[in-house]
């Protein structure tokens, strides 16, 4: 019937009152500007112009053209700018999913730096999936999933953040605090505490205790990192956490942290992004400024090496 360019034409010839100032605005001549207008009336079987009138007036038809305009031209130039940013790699959406409960110590400040540099991102968080994370970041009801369990799915990306000790805390009068370090066996009488998270991507469970087969007497949930250190401060369990989510409690006296094994217990934290968007600028900005985050923010952790996406480098956070 017809297109933006018609609306944008009726929009010009409102502004200046005459075809002639609107074929100027549209760097066309008048006689062009006015066959263009009789197409469009040919084509809507309309007078869209009271013709011979200074200035130039519209009929019931032009005037719900004009209306049709003014509603539709500005949505098609938000959206035409955002694309243009989008082509830049300065808009676009993460949307955050996280398997890691303890992570929000860095997260937030990472966010908000993030946010300064990139401000047309759309930014937010999910917590507690109710949903097999992986499926959901390819689908794309999330777009960025922050875990310590990668896969080897082709279509997803990980980019590797830091390393760090998961211990066992518990309060100092508890008597597992003396040792210097724990074996499996150690806390099968115990009653673990821990965030609502499936066994099998709990580290603690699927590399400390499972391998030797020893099963704990009670497991007890908390949402909250907060929660959980306030029921072991209070020898109500134990609990499995990151070395650098319990510093400050260790510090104060009010909890203890034992090595898991001999050796420790190490892990590895990643952020997973599908592959078709793991070299947008602004996905590669928001892990440079998490790995930064963490390293001047959090204690005892290692950062990783970078392992940019194939096809190049990892661009630098603007």
């Amino acid at each position: 019937m017809f297109e933006l360019r018609h609306l944008r034409t009726l929009q010009a010839i409102r502004r200046h009152g005459s075809l002639a100032g609107a074929a100027r605005e549209q760097h066309v001549t008048l006689s062009a500007l006015s066959h263009a207008l009789k197409d469009l009336e040919g084509l809507l079987g309309l007078e869209l112009l009271v013709r011979k009138s200074k200035p130039v007036r519209f009929t019931g038809a032009g005037m719900r053209l004009l209306s049709l305009a003014d509603h539709i031209l500005p949505e098609v130039q938000l959206a035409e700018a955002d694309l243009r940013r989008m082509a830049a790699g300065t808009h676009g959406r993460l949307l955050l999913a996280m398997e890691c409960h303890s992570c929000f110590d860095w997260l937030l400040p990472t966010l908000n730096a993030y946010r300064k540099h990139w401000p047309d991102i759309e930014l937010d968080v999910r917590i507690g999936m109710p949903f097999d994370p992986y499926p959901a970041l390819s689908s794309g009801l999330v777009d960025v999933i922050v875990s310590s369990d990668p896969t080897n799915e082709p279509a997803i990306t990980f980019f590797p953040l830091f390393e760090y000790e998961l211990v066992l805390v518990c309060s100092p009068k508890h008597p597992l605090a003396r040792q210097e370090h724990i074996e499996p066996e150690d806390v099968r009488a115990e009653t673990l505490i821990t965030y609502p998270v499936a066994r099998e991507r709990l580290d603690f469970f699927r590399r400390f205790l499972e391998p030797a087969g020893v099963h704990v007497e009670q497991v007890r949930h908390a949402e909250l990192t907060l929660m959980i250190v306030q029921l072991v401060a209070s020898n109500l369990g134990v609990a499995a956490l990151p070395s650098w989510a319990v510093a400050g409690d260790v510090a104060a006296g009010t909890v203890r942290c034992v090595r898991i094994g001999e050796h420790g217990l190490r892990c590895k934290l990643y952020a997973a992004v599908r592959a078709d968007s793991a070299r947008e600028p602004y996905v590669q900005a928001f892990f440079r400024v998490a790995r930064e985050t963490s390293a001047s923010t959090l204690e005892g952790i290692t950062l990783l090496p970078e392992a940019p996406p194939s096809g190049g480098d990892a661009e630098p956070a603007r």
